[in-house]
């Protein structure tokens, strides 16, 4: 059953500016799990970490490691509290849409799902990434020192350096969209046939419960690319050697 997303159309009269709820609602959610983690986790800070101080706890020194492995540590300490926001939100994003999807099935739009399993919204935290790389390379180089990265080895490979921005920003977010959005085809169509045919719902838990686990690998795995070829892209712009 093909599905359809809650949008808003000409928000504001402005024509063009069209609002997908369930993407804005799904973002917020998401970025509210984010914030109570962070808070619950250092509210009670102890010498001796237990239970999600120690899970928060490894989650930054993981962080920090994909962070030192792709730039020195004392140019790459700036951008620990980005590095860790990214990989959380990007994160419990991604596991949103696993335990189950809300589908008003009179209308058939899809209100609750993984947020990243929208183009619209990979492309964005892609931009954004790009943009910031930009942004900390003019920064902590200087503009002359950063244009020079253009012409580097050669002046002839500008055009392609140029290029490869564009690239870089469109496999960023469109590798993070491609898996998410197959993983909930795959969740929706085993759903499907579970609610729709008698047998269908013992033939399919045991595949349901299958790709549901590795659902979740996928989520992982995709948010650690996502936190590392961040790291890969702003260390290109901030570092003159790399």
């Amino acid at each position: 059953m093909q599905h359809e997303s809650p949008y808003i159309y000409d928000l504001f009269g402005i024509p063009g500016f069209h609002i997908n709820l369930s993407n804005v609602m799904m973002l917020t959610i998401a970025a509210v799990i984010v914030f109570i983690i962070g808070v619950v986790s250092a509210r009670s800070l102890s010498m001796r970490p237990t239970g999600l101080q120690n899970v928060f706890e490894m989650v930054i020194e993981f962080v920090r490691n994909m962070i030192g492995s792709t730039m020195d540590w004392k140019t790459g300490e700036r951008f620990f509290g980005l590095g860790i926001t990214i990989f959380l939100f990007i994160l419990v994003s991604n596991m949103l849409g696993i335990p189950f999807m809300l589908i008003n099935h009179e209308t058939h739009v899809l209100w609750w799902k993984s947020p990243t399993a929208d183009p619209v919204v990979t492309m964005t935290l892609a931009v954004m990434v790009i943009v910031l790389s930009h942004f900390y390379g003019i920064k902590i180089r200087g503009v002359k020192e950063y244009g020079k990265n253009y012409f580097r080895p050669k002046k002839f490979l500008f055009p392609i350096n140029i290029l490869e921005e564009f690239t870089n920003t469109l496999t960023l977010g469109a590798r993070l969209f491609g898996n998410l959005y197959a993983k909930e085809i795959l969740l929706t169509l085993l759903a499907t046939v579970g609610t729709t045919f008698p047998i269908g719902t013992a033939l399919g838990i045991i595949p349901m419960v299958a790709w549901q686990g590795y659902s979740i690998f996928i989520g992982f795995i995709q948010a650690f690319i996502f936190l590392v070829l961040t790291m890969v892209y702003i260390s290109h712009k901030v570092e003159t050697e790399h």
